[in-house]
């Protein structure tokens, strides 16, 4: 295959994964970017607020409003930062990781149920075969 196939190759699959993303996200109950950072949380672990700030690509005046409102909610929990007096962690609560796992399990719901009444069985199997591939290409 040449590089231009290849090329148009790609400029398919990110799209069609950007509106497959965009679509399954459609399924939250809760803003997208209050997800993003207890999802942030629940991959990285602990952090700061400016280390949110840019793992999420936003101002740390941003996310300080919105780990605000998620302490407010009670779905994260601040402690003291363990060698930086001066600064503090931030975490997933156990109403945290709970509120994230129904969402994640909203969007697995929403998927598999399209999965099912979109695709045939044979469909079901190349895609099943498929997420290898996309796996390769993520870890690259």
């Amino acid at each position: 295959m040449s590089l231009p196939e290849s090329t148009a190759i790609a400029a398919e699959l990110r799209t069609a994964m950007g509106k497959l993303t965009r679509r399954v996200k459609l399924e939250d109950q809760m803003p997208l970017g209050q997800v993003a950072v207890l999802g942030a949380l629940d991959r990285s672990g602990a952090m700061t607020t400016s280390e949110l700030a840019a793992d999420q690509r936003v101002r740390p005046q941003s996310m300080a409003r919105a780990v605000g409102l998620l302490m407010d909610q009670g779905l994260i929990t601040r402690r003291a930062h363990p060698t930086d007096g001066r600064k503090s962690l931030v975490e997933l609560s156990t109403a945290g990781q709970a509120l994230l796992e129904e969402e994640r399990g909203r969007r697995t719901d929403w998927l598999a149920r399209a999965i099912e009444s979109e695709l045939t069985g044979e469909e079901r199997e190349l895609l099943a075969r498929g997420i290898g591939l996309v796996e390769r290409l993520a870890a690259h």
